[in-house]
């Protein structure tokens, strides 16, 4: 398995476009990319259930953007996880949920081409965002564009490799949060409280998708040297965690609504509660049988979903009926 991730290009079986178009699709591990679009679509309706009006061609740039950066920090993702042998090592992962993409270890692309394809990725958010800043956010969204994109590339690359260090699910949560606020300057062109105080809850729950695919990769990333959040504190405390977080990210939001920071129809978004405790007690009944939790993960990456899509579509009809 080790030789495999060393492979470079010219050995890689040849291909035709179509095949490599989808190898590369593939590499950016697209079922975990709609969480992106769901986060952007809060601070898009954000943005319009206050009468800011929807800029349509400047939210689907948004929600494009987004995706890529997501995308980008995949691959790159991928790519350092099989220089440090991470994924090598992890034959106990439940795909597609954790371990990666996998390919690089199934020798259908090299490390080289997973390098460049990162580095194409994220670069393009350059001119990609300043040609968006210039058009519709200014100097506020530079900054959050800056800021999402050193996440994409500490989240995983030395020096910082935050993920390594047991930070990886605050930099996720930071990520997401500027997802929604990014998306909302967009259209607002200034920062606002109410995206931020959504945004908390939508990243909050989106950390929870992270700890709980710790767990099934904790034991391939101990032996690697990678002191993830689920490493440093076992099955049982990542569970424990768990569930403090998805406690607080609803907590947060029926708060907010009461501090009269969102509209109340935000209270939508509460719909995904009982999926978070689903997968809460789940998770606390499974921890240390870490094969058993594939359900548990589902329900975890339904609920940030869901509790994001029903937030953004609360606001988009009280938008409509303005």
């Amino acid at each position: 398995m080790a030789t495999i991730g060393a492979m470079t290009a010219s050995t890689l079986p040849p291909s035709g476009w179509r095949q490599q178009a989808l190898l590369h699709w593939r590499m950016t591990r697209p079922a975990f990319l709609l969480v992106t679009v769901s986060a952007a679509l809060v601070g898009i309706a954000s943005a319009a259930s206050c009468g800011c009006g929807f800029d349509l061609p400047a939210a689907q740039a948004t929600v494009l953007l987004a995706c890529v950066a997501h995308a980008g920090a995949n691959v790159l993702n991928d790519y350092h996880d099989a220089r440090n042998g991470a994924d090598a090592a992890n034959t106990e992962g439940l795909y597609p949920f954790t371990g990666g993409s996998r390919l690089i270890q199934q020798g259908q692309v090299s490390e080289a081409d997973t390098r460049r394809w990162a580095a194409m990725l994220l670069l393009l958010l350059i001119p990609a965002g300043l040609l968006l800043a210039a058009r519709n956010g200014g100097g506020g969204l530079l900054l959050v564009g800056a800021a999402g994109l050193l996440i994409a590339w500490a989240y995983s690359a030395p020096p910082l490799k935050l993920m390594s260090r047991g930070l990886g699910e605050l930099a996720i949560a930071a990520a997401w949060w500027l997802v929604v606020i990014g998306a909302d300057y967009v259209q607002r062109g200034q920062f606002f409280l109410i995206p931020a105080s959504l945004g908390f809850s939508v990243a909050t729950l989106v950390a929870c998708v992270l700890l709980i695919n710790g767990v099934p990769d904790a034991a391939a990333d101990s032996r690697v040297g990678k002191r993830t959040l689920a490493v440093r504190l076992g099955a049982r405390g990542a569970a424990a965690l768990y569930l403090w977080l998805v406690l607080l990210a609803h907590g947060w939001l029926a708060l907010s609504v009461w501090l009269l920071i969102p509209p109340l129809t935000a209270l939508w978004g509460l719909l995904s509660l009982p999926l978070s405790l689903a997968a809460a007690v789940l998770f606390w009944r499974h921890a240390r049988q870490p094969h058993r939790l594939r359900p548990a993960i589902a329900l975890t990456i339904a609920a940030a979903n869901v509790h994001a899509l029903a937030i953004a579509a609360a606001l988009a009809l009280a938008a409509a009926a303005r």
